[in-house]
């Protein structure tokens, strides 16, 4: 009898990254803009943090592994992109007005979801998530959050088990854009 194949980290943490274009069309549906503080979870190669960029935001580019870390360091130097190695379960939300946009990974989606709600400097975010994730959470988190693009399984240059759905978090009663 054969050994089991252990799971790759791929998919065992779930870090399916976009490619270059679904990551544009990600943060072009997002409402962010030049000069805005954005956070990048899980920024792993930088797919979307390179168009958070381009675009004038200042990026918070989240990535624990050293390797891929390293890399969006020397990627972006010179430029308006920090990167925090850290799991984002102990990142600190900055101290002033935020936006997300982001493709955390699939492990711990849920958490992660619960920690931005609990941020009242959190202006909107825009997470890829797995499609039946998110809609367990639109329909746990009534109209706190809410369904938005569907991105196919060939959006990804590593393709995840099903597709995708972008889930928004906007804070009522302030201007979002």
């Amino acid at each position: 009898m054969a050994a089991a194949q252990p799971r790759s980290c791929r998919s065992y943490w779930g870090w399916h990254p976009l490619t270059p274009e679904w990551a544009d069309r990600v943060v072009a549906c997002a409402p962010v803009r030049a000069g805005d503080v954005v956070v990048d979870l899980g920024a792993g190669d930088g797919a979307l943090t390179l168009p958070l960029a381009r675009l004038g935001c200042r990026v918070l580019a989240v990535e624990l592994h050293p390797r891929r870390a390293a890399t969006l360091r020397e990627r972006f130097v010179g430029t308006r992109v920090a990167v925090v190695e850290r799991d984002i379960d102990s990142f600190s939300w900055p101290g002033h007005p935020f936006r997300v946009v982001a493709n955390p990974p699939y492990a711990g989606i849920n958490a992660v979801v619960r920690r931005l709600l609990a941020v009242p400097r959190l202006r909107s975010a825009d997470l890829v998530v797995a499609e039946r994730a998110a809609r367990g959470l639109v329909n746990r988190c009534g109209d706190r959050l809410e369904l938005g693009p569907r991105v196919p399984r060939g959006a990804f240059v590593n393709r995840p088990p099903e597709d995708a759905r972008v889930i928004r978090i906007r804070r009522r009663g302030g201007p979002v854009g």
